[in-house]
């Protein structure tokens, strides 16, 4: 669960949300799980495959987390002046809040997480061996009950801010670019660290760090059941919300 608000890629999740926020408590519950998808695939990718090499690699992942950065600026303007977006594919158009494009956004998160969060990963890797991969299906389940939980919610809240719906997209694009700039800032920061042995006393991921750290207390203190409880609440409205209207045309 901590692993969702790790230093190095916390800021995405504000993105996220903003990404989900029309789509439905369906669309909403699969986007939470699909992008967990992501981002354990890369993760387990990562540490089955180059675990030897990992140390190495290390070292040069904030050049790919400066290209997310600029990436998320991009399109963060391009929101912003009103554009729309599509992902295109064969026999498929969507747009960037697709299923396609969630799995893509958790790839990204877990490259921009993976300096902070591969060596907690990488032990439970190494337990997951011993325990028949029990702890790595906790270590999914753990971030996906969070991102979930977060996509169900802003999803169930978003009809009662129905006013600020139409610009979502607009706020989107200013999310996107205040997080792209704190992902590529990060990124240099990591680059000076790891290639320059620069000092790593900077104000900016200072302050981010004390954020962060902020939200880690909260998780922990929390731990799963709030969330769990959020998802059965959330379900069990979806499945009497779908009840009533199959009960409705029998009524007239």
């Amino acid at each position: 669960m901590v692993a969702t608000v790790n230093p190095c890629g916390f800021a995405m999740l504000p993105a996220y949300l903003v990404l989900v926020a029309r789509d439905n408590l369906t669309r909403a519950f699969m986007s939470g799980l699909v992008m967990t998808f992501g981002f354990v695939t890369f993760f387990g990718l990562f540490g089955f495959l180059v675990t030897p090499l990992a140390a190495t690699l290390k070292r040069y992942l904030p050049f790919v987390t400066v290209v997310i950065g600029v990436g998320m600026l991009v399109v963060g303007v391009l929101l912003v002046i009103g554009k729309d977006l599509y992902l295109k594919l064969p026999k498929l158009q969507a747009a960037p809040k697709s299923l396609w494009s969630m799995y893509g956004y958790g790839v990204a998160f877990a490259i921009a997480s993976l300096s902070c969060a591969i060596g907690p990963f990488l032990a439970v890797v190494g337990a997951s061996l011993q325990t028949g991969g029990i702890a790595f299906l906790a270590y999914a389940l753990g971030m996906g009950l969070v991102v979930t939980t977060l996509a169900v919610a802003g999803s169930a809240l978003a009809p009662h801010v129905r006013k600020v719906l139409p610009h979502v997209g607009r706020i989107g694009g200013v999310v996107l670019i205040a997080v792209g700039a704190y992902v590529t800032y990060y990124g240099v920061y990591e680059l000076r660290l790891f290639l320059a042995n620069g000092s790593a006393i900077d104000p900016v991921v200072q302050g981010a760090g004390r954020f962060q750290g902020t939200l880690v207390q909260i998780m922990t203190a929390l731990g799963p059941w709030p969330f769990v409880i959020v998802l059965v609440a959330a379900g069990a409205w979806w499945l009497n919300r779908r009840r009533r209207k199959a009960v409705r045309p029998d009524r007239r």
